[in-house]
């Protein structure tokens, strides 16, 4: 069923908008549905489809009668039972059609199940083999002195310790704006970066964007500039064990910004002298006691 003029809520990044009208597409697109929803939600739907068949086939079965051998005289739950088995193309043998409409009845469940065997598995393979990164994110964008200049740093970790080798950084902001004819619009600005490539990323990355006064964040400060309102982050490589290009997408709201602070240091050596990266710390942020350069106003 397609449902128009309905309303859903729709999340982009940290802000939820309300959809009115248009169509919606849980079941207009079926198939990207089952792989957009998490696994405990997909497995759920598996059963409850399963579940829902097997009762609609038992009820049909029910309707003709003793048509099933060994059900009890076509009692419900046995003839469920029965249904299992023939979707599921078990078949233990001990339950049996024993009419031409139980044959006919039958043939079509064996039919069916077929079908959502297939469907099934080929939703589970492409749901196993999309190529997904398990990048970490730092919970908060830090504001601190670097080089002598206020610099927006995010730390970034790559959770599997894997190789993702030519990895890239794109940092964008969403900004408000005003045409000349005093038309109202959105649009992304990116924000030049100091480093945008990482050749080997495998342990941690620290993404740097200097304010200067050429920086959309340069009139930011604390929320003074409500035209932004939002950092979007997305990293892109290649994961040399799966052989895939992965990406990965983390939005943050400008009020997340710390100013004045910088991330702890993560980089640590254990008993033996040997460096050691501490992720327990990833995400602390210390304040930053001295600057020595002015602040953006």
């Amino acid at each position: 069923m397609v449902k128009r003029n309905g309303v859903r809520k729709v999340s982009v990044g940290t802000r939820q908008f309300t959809i009115r009208g248009g169509r919606a597409s849980t079941f207009a697109d079926l198939y990207h549905t089952s792989l957009a929803i998490s696994w405990p939600r997909f497995f759920v739907v598996v059963a409850l489809v399963f579940a829902s068949t097997n009762f609609l086939f038992a009820l049909l079965y029910w309707a003709g009668g003793n048509v099933i051998a060994n059900t009890e005289d076509g009692n419900l739950l046995m003839l469920f039972f029965f249904s299992v088995e023939a979707l599921s193309t078990v078949g233990f043998g001990d339950m049996h059609p024993m009419t031409y409409y139980g044959h006919f009845i039958a043939s079509i469940e064996n039919f069916f199940g077929l079908l959502f065997v297939a469907v099934t598995t080929g939703l589970m393979f492409t749901r196993f083999a999309r190529a997904r990164a398990r990048f970490m994110f730092a919970k908060h964008p830090v504001v601190s002195s670097f080089n002598g200049k206020p610099t927006l740093m995010i730390r970034v970790a790559n959770e599997r310790h894997n190789t993702v080798s030519d990895a890239s950084a794109r940092l964008w902001v969403l900004k408000d704006g005003r045409s000349v004819e005093g038309q109202s619009f959105r649009r992304f600005v990116e924000l030049k970066l100091e480093r945008v490539e990482n050749p080997v990323f495998i342990l941690s990355w620290t993404i740097f964007h200097v304010i200067d006064e050429h920086s959309p964040l340069y009139q930011f400060r604390d929320g003074k500039d409500a035209a932004i309102s939002t950092l979007i982050l997305t990293i892109a490589g290649y994961d040399e064990n799966m052989a895939q290009e992965v990406r990965a997408r983390h939005w943050y709201n400008m009020h997340d910004i710390k100013w004045d602070h910088r991330y702890a240091d993560i980089l640590e050596s254990d008993p033996d002298g040997d460096p050691t990266l501490n992720y327990d710390r990833f995400h602390d942020a210390e304040p930053e006691q001295f600057l020595t350069t002015e602040k953006p106003k």
